[in-house]
């Protein structure tokens, strides 16, 4: 999982899930040092039973109601040699679930460590699904991109281009046309899965659009809370060039451009940008066009279709009309060669 960021326990604490309702029982001091680079959950309860080689490091721990009754049921000296065998510093952290009391010896154990042990309301099951959730969207692969995210038709559009082209002049018109922003300027986009990429804007620019000549704006403030989204699935990318500079501009729309991004290929489309043209329009289109082509209709392979069908066409009326103008076989073309037709006058 090399690839992948860590949070520390603090971080979990600080933005996990208001549902988990999360508490400190215990090594409040590791909550800086210990962290977590998985989001794959683990139970305890094997390693109680002295199968500690099943701890994987970097995992959230979690104990819970069988946990608690096993440790229960042991005499006070095997409880504490099954804690103590744990190789608590090979944990990041424990999550008792349900409001259970853990046992005192792993309270001390833990406070002993510095291992942070935490506590949930929630059951079990219900913990396991949030915080899984949660951790594959913290912990999944980043890459920061450049450019404007919006939501268009229900569709992620990522706008890319050089500094100072017009992409959130742009966004300032799409939004002001109904559609939602995302982020503006730096885009942190992360992988769930293998084919899912979600964008985002960084806590500090959230809601904020940058407009040369009017500052930084507050979309929320300036438009109600419905023209921004917290995330959205990127879609499909938008890359504005130049009209000098954009030398691969297709004009039939036959060649498919894509931009992989996370190792995820996304449909990517060129827009030469000049002065006149109505950026905000021609994205609107663009997306219109995704939408069409994603429920198996393109325009411009139907057209190409069509011109193919109908220069068939005339080439086939073509060659008819020649073969109508050759002479039938065996038919004489002049009679004048003919010395049967041509008798002497005298």
């Amino acid at each position: 999982m090399g690839d992948y960021p860590a949070i520390t326990i603090s971080e979990f604490l600080a933005h996990a899930p208001p549902q988990l309702e999360l508490g400190v029982l215990a090594g409040a001091l590791g909550a800086q040092t210990h962290s977590i680079d998985n989001a794959r959950i683990q139970k305890l309860g094997l390693a109680l039973a002295g199968f500690t080689h099943y701890i994987h490091p970097g995992r959230l721990q979690i104990v819970g109601q069988s946990e608690i009754r096993y440790l229960g049921q042991l005499e006070p000296d095997k409880r504490r040699a099954a804690i103590e065998n744990l190789s608590l510093s090979n944990i990041s952290c424990v999550l008792v679930t349900k409001n259970l009391e853990p046992p005192l010896e792993l309270i001390e154990a833990a406070d002993d460590a510095d291992l942070p042990l935490l506590r949930t309301p929630l059951l079990s099951s219900v913990a396991i699904s949030v915080v899984t959730n949660y951790l594959q969207e913290m912990l999944a692969p980043m890459a920061v991109r450049h450019g404007v995210l919006l939501d268009i038709y229900g569709v992620g559009v990522l706008l890319e281009g050089c500094s100072g082209i017009g992409k959130s002049e742009c966004a300032l018109d799409l939004v002001a046309r109904g559609h939602r922003l995302v982020s503006d300027d730096v885009v942190e986009v992360r992988r769930i899965g293998s084919d899912r990429l979600i964008g985002s804007a960084p806590e500090l620019l959230h809601a904020h659009l940058e407009i040369r000549g009017l500052g930084i704006i507050n979309i929320r403030d300036l438009f109600g809370v419905s023209a921004i989204s917290p995330a959205k699935t990127v879609d499909l990318c938008i890359r504005f060039e130049r009209w000098d500079e954009a030398l691969e501009v297709d004009r039939l729309g036959i060649d498919a451009r894509a931009v992989e991004i996370l190792g995820i290929s996304l449909p990517q489309v060129l827009i030469p940008v000049s002065p006149g043209r109505n950026l905000s329009t021609l994205v609107e289109t663009a997306v219109r066009v995704q939408l069409l082509r994603t429920g198996g209709y393109d325009a411009a392979r139907v057209f190409v279709e069509r011109h193919t069908h109908m220069l068939a066409a005339a080439d086939t009326e073509s060659a008819e009309t020649e073969s109508r103008r050759q002479p039938a076989a065996g038919s004489s073309s002049s009679n004048a060669a003919d010395p049967f037709t041509a008798g002497d006058v005298e």
